[in-house]
Formats: structure tokens, C-alpha cells, sequence
């Protein structure tokens, strides 16, 4: 299977489902991570332009880690707008590159506006790709596919209806995190969180409620249309 992931800035991804991601990965299965911003907002101390080159390479750095390959749209931090046909037009391209058959974004009521963004143009893009009059760089795909929500941060208002136990992968989330620094840096100066603990222990507490040691949770979007019996092959 191909599986897409889009997270709205490099680390998102790995905080909220790098654990099933690597899990998927060691499956045999094709991985693609992409991340629409360039994080070039997150820090107190290094500009916006190093900090786009920093960040590129920490996600490709944390992407090498299971061998996935790495996308960005090149977003600035906070420019993401849903409601742009242009913006609609990049998803598109983007979903039709990576041939998901299934793709794993925010949740529709995450914390953040560029979170909330995606989220709403990951589901815009992932209905319209099948259309071949809707013409885009990149062909139409033969089927819409399966469409997950990631967990939002510390899991508020997020009832997850599909765990993933990742015991045996939560060392290799936690890799992939450490290769985002300058972000480790930034929440812990600018939110007073130690990110790793803070995954750690909240994927323990999805474990707790999946039965399992460590855990990652998804809410399936389960409308018509959709494959909704296409699941997670792990």
C-alpha cells in the first residue's frame, strides 16, 4: 500500500504517528511524509530563512530514519489558507503524486489554524483527485482513499475510533523527533514542554486505552465514497 501522511509543519508528523509509520514502513509498505509549512516561524533566536534550511533538513533527516521519502509545499508558517483555489490546486497535485491509498492528516478540530487548514484541504484534495476533468499536473487517481485524522495535541476533544500498537516502535518515533532540534529548543523555551517526554507519556496513555504498552490513535473519516474498510495493514 502507499501510504501518505501531511502534517502542517515538520514535527507534527512525528509527534502525532511516526510510531505507525515505522510500523507500516518495516511492513513493506511505501511511506510518503509531507509537510506543507516551512516551520520558518518557530523560533525566538534564528531567522526565518535559516530556519527554513535547518527544519528542511531535520524533516529529511527524521524521513531517512525509515526510509521514507519527504515532501514539502513550501507554506509559510501561518500562511495556509483553506478557503484558496490556488492552495487546493498544490494539495491536489500533492495527493496525486503519492498515490495514497490511504492518507493520515490533522483532525478537523486540532489546536492550531494551520493544523485546521490542512486538514480541510487534505479532505478538499483527497475527494477531488479522482476527478480527470479536473485537470492538474499530475493524472487523477482511480479511487479516493481511505482518509484518517492523527491525534490532536495531548489528545483534547479527540475520541480515537482505531489504535495502533506501536511498543515495538516507539524508540524510532522518538529518533525521528530528536531530529527536529530546533523545535525541542523552541517548545521547551516557548511552551515550557520537553516534547519527548510529553509524546512518550502520551503514548502511554493511549496504550493504557488500547491494551497495549504504548499506543497511537486515528479517528477514521467514515462517510460514503470513502474505502472505509480499507484499514491499517498492521
Amino acid at each position: 500500500m502507499n501510504i501518505l501522511a501531511v502534517g502542517a509543519h515538520p514535527d507534527d508528523i512525528e509527534i502525532s504517528c511516526a510510531g505507525t509509520l515505522s510500523k507500516l514502513k518495516q511492513a513493506g509498505h511505501h511511506v510518503v511524509l509531507c509537510h506543507v509549512c516551512k516551520g520558518d516561524k518557530g523560533h525566538y533566536h534564528i531567522s526565518a530563512p535559516e530556519l527554513t534550511e535547518i527544519r528542511r533538513k531535520e524533516a529529511q533527516a527524521a524521513g531517512a530514519v525509515i526510509g521514507s521519502e519527504v515532501l514539502t509545499l513550501e507554506f509559510g508558517d501561518g500562511e495556509v489558507i483553506a478557503d484558496n483555489q490556488e492552495n487546493r490546486i498544490r494539495f491536489l497535485d500533492m495527493v496525486r503524486y503519492a498515490k495514497p491509498d490511504i492518507v493520515i492528516t490533522h483532525a478537523q478540530n486540532d489546536y492550531m489554524p494551520d493544523h485546521i487548514a490542512v486538514s480541510q484541504l487534505v479532505f478538499y484534495a483527497t475527494f477531488f483527485a479522482t476527478l480527470p476533468n479536473f485537470k492538474t499536473k499530475q493524472p487523477p487517481l482511480e479511487k479516493v482513499p481511505a482518509l484518517y485524522y492523527m491525534d490532536n495535541l495531548s489528545g483534547l476533544e479527540f475520541q480515537p475510533t482505531f489504535y495502533v500498537d506501536i511498543s515495538d516502535h516507539l524508540e524510532t518515533k522518538l529518533d525521528m523527533l530528536r531530529k527536529h532540534q530546533s523545535q525541542l529548543v523552541w517548545l521547551q523555551e516557548h511552551d515550557g514542554v520537553d516534547i519527548v517526554d510529553f509524546v512518550t507519556t502520551f503514548a502511554k496513555t493511549r496504550g493504557i486505552q488500547a491494551g497495549c504498552k504504548y499506543a497511537e490513535g486515528f479517528i477514521q473519516h467514515l462517510v460514503w465514497t470513502r474505502p472505509n474498510a480499507v484499514r491499517f495493514p498492521v
